[in-house]
């Protein structure tokens, strides 16, 4: 074993957060202490990024109208939505896709913009600014999880519309809308799985050995 790894509890606990994530729907109203929450998002923004440039900015949603109106967009994508899958959309609907009225705080996170000057590690994948702010949401996921907080990521909205109802500047794009705040339990597995929506997949059926499809 490597001289810098943690202690076997430190691990057990990493690899207990990892293992007991889940993207909360349900939760319990109550509060999150400010130095709690500028905890958490301290370890968002300790997150890994091309070229270091630090791509997110979160938007702390305090303001009762604006999680209103934020709610009316997940709500209008989400009828959308349910069109677009056809005959799964009935099912769809059943689903709860968001806690937003329930849960203690809104987070929204977005993408700065003038991304286009970076160029480091973006030449040929532009999207990695992506990539970085969705490490930095896994980072806060998983923090989340270590404090006892639940937290989901809701991506049902039109983006341009909620860049205009938090005029956001031009060139930035809002990514993830963030539930967060307690729970009155934790999902034993993924919600989507509990529902009946769909099943995971496991890891050896998409691990490949060096070319794509072979399998040792």
């Amino acid at each position: 074993m490597s001289e810098f790894a943690f202690t076997a509890e430190q691990r057990a606990g990493v690899y207990r957060a990892i293992g007991e994530r889940r993207d909360m729907r349900h939760f319990s109203g109550g509060e999150v202490a400010p130095e709690l929450l500028a905890r958490l998002l301290e370890a968002a923004h300790q997150a890994p990024s091309v070229g270091l440039m630090q791509p997110w900015r979160f938007l702390r949603i305090s303001r009762p109208d604006l999680r209103s109106a934020i709610a009316r967009l997940v709500e209008e994508e989400r009828l959308l939505t349910a069109a677009a899958l056809g005959e799964r959309g009935e099912a769809f609907m059943k689903l709860k896709v968001e806690g937003i009225h329930d849960c203690a705080e809104l987070l929204v996170v977005a993408l700065m913009d003038g991304r286009e000057t970076h160029v480091f590690g973006r030449r040929t994948l532009p999207e990695m600014d992506l990539a970085s702010a969705a490490c930095a949401i896994q980072n806060l996921w998983l923090a989340a999880r270590a404090e006892g907080l639940g937290m989901g990521w809701v991506s049902l909205f039109d983006p341009q519309a909620l860049a205009d109802l938090l005029q956001m500047p031009a060139g930035a794009k809002p990514v993830a809308v963030i539930c967060l705040g307690p729970v009155a339990e934790f999902y034993p597995a993924p919600m989507l799985a509990l529902e009946g929506w769909t099943e995971p997949r496991p890891l050896c059926e998409l691990l490949f050995d060096n070319l794509w499809g072979q399998q040792s």
